[in-house]
């Protein structure tokens, strides 16, 4: 089937997905989580063929976002099921006034209509997304990376048969078959078709969306994290923080990327940090970190110079670029010359320096002694996520089923005529 085809088809589904109601939509939604579980040794081995595909092509940590195993699938059906338990914002009233003349006019949540997702080689998303859209009342159509088109293709099959349990229509969830660029292209462009694209990946992938399409998108970003230590730290705490926002998933976009330290503390927090990410993972046969330091950082530690483009890489993967800074307000301006807007921490017991930063940093999520690890919808509440967002018009942050609808207008009157 042609991209044009799957997106005339999704395009008459979406009026169906529009007028289901909350039990339909979370029948087909637990219905889909079933089949995903029903499926899951054809999901595995489609999913081994994608492995043996894409091995000696990308990075070990890659590989490791491109994996599936029974309890992964198991984690994506948890996630289906949890968007079903989700209250359904299609519907919800977000603003109430009733003029002189007796208009009531409420500004009521709606489903977007056709949202299309490009994304890369993440099997999972396949599910979470196809899940938030369909519950925000929307057909979806999905465009995966070449490495994960098989798991896609398999996921998409089971999901396909629980919406058809639940009476609603297939059409209303499709997987482009073509993974060259001109597909990601044609979905830039189907003005009429699409009315939300949403990419989901690298910065190449995210940029070319937004440069060249000429539909609505929403702008999921990448993610350079930066956490601040403060003079103030508790600095087993802030080990603590470093380590997990680095090491515990490194190739996912809130992974921090780079750590700045006050120079107050720099002597003897940076060989405690050495010790724990590198020389302490070395010994347990675990990955060590690879430490790109920067400026004086260099003078207080061993580690391998930062390069020109080290503060402005997202790295995704077991290399932390490392500066020192003056204070909170030279934090804040590195951050502002580097960030991507996504996710920044500060780790401090100073209260006063903690609320400058988190009023200062302009990014979607900013945190005070506590991991970047957490900027995701399931850990915020909201279920599965469709990304995270690093803009600012209509959402931003972890893009939830509220983020996947708009609204209108319903103006009840009884005559009036202006």
């Amino acid at each position: 089937m042609t991209t044009m085809e799957l997106l005339t088809q999704a395009k008459g589904a979406k009026a169906a997905m529009a007028l289901a109601d909350t039990d339909t939509k979370n029948k087909a939604l637990l219905a889909m989580a079933g089949a995903l579980e029903e499926h899951t040794s054809d999901i595995l081995a489609a999913n081994a063929l994608d492995l043996e595909g894409a091995r000696g092509t990308i990075s070990e940590v890659m590989l490791d976002r491109l994996a599936l195993s029974e309890s992964r699938i198991a984690g994506m059906a948890k996630g289906i099921r949890e968007v079903a338990a989700l209250p359904d914002p299609v519907g919800e009233v977000l603003a109430r006034v009733e003029r002189p003349n007796g208009l009531v006019i409420e500004r009521t949540a709606v489903p977007m209509g056709v949202i299309a997702i490009i994304y890369e080689s993440r099997p999972n998303v396949t599910s979470d997304a196809a899940a938030l859209a369909l519950k925000a009342g929307s057909a979806c159509v999905l465009r995966c990376g070449k490495e994960a088109h098989r798991s896609a293709a398999a996921i998409v099959a089971a999901l396909r048969e629980g919406l058809s349990a639940a009476g609603l229509p297939q059409e209303a969830l499709g997987l482009v078959e073509d993974t060259t660029r001109a597909s990601a292209n044609e979905l830039m462009c189907a003005r009429g078709y699409v009315d939300l694209l949403i990419p989901r990946g690298g910065a190449g992938l995210i940029r070319a969306c937004v440069d060249n399409a000429t539909v609505p998108v929403l702008e999921t970003g990448t993610g350079i994290c930066h956490i601040y230590v403060d003079k103030a730290a508790d600095q087993e705490m802030a080990l603590d923080i470093v380590e997990n926002a680095k090491c515990s998933r490194p190739s996912v976009c809130n992974a921090a990327e780079v750590c700045l330290v006050h120079k107050d503390i720099a002597g003897q927090f940076l060989p405690k940090l050495k010790r724990r990410l590198v020389d302490d993972r070395a010994a347990r046969g675990e990955q060590p970190v690879e430490l790109r330091l920067g400026g004086c950082a260099f003078d207080t530690v061993e580690g391998t110079p930062a390069g020109p483009g080290d503060f402005d890489t997202e790295f995704l993967d077991y290399i932390l670029a490392v500066g020192i800074v003056d204070g909170v307000d030279a934090a804040m301006a590195h951050i502002a010359a580097h960030s991507t807007g996504h996710s920044e921490a500060i780790v401090t017991a100073d209260e006063a320096a903690a609320r400058k930063f988190l009023a200062g940093v302009d990014s979607a999520a900013v945190y005070w002694n506590a991991s970047t690890r957490f900027t995701d919808g399931g850990e915020f509440g909201l279920g599965c996520e469709m990304g995270i967002s690093t803009q600012k018009l209509h959402a931003r942050g972890p893009l939830g089923l509220r983020e996947l609808c708009t609204f209108k207008y319903v103006v009840r009157g009884s005559g009036q005529v202006r």
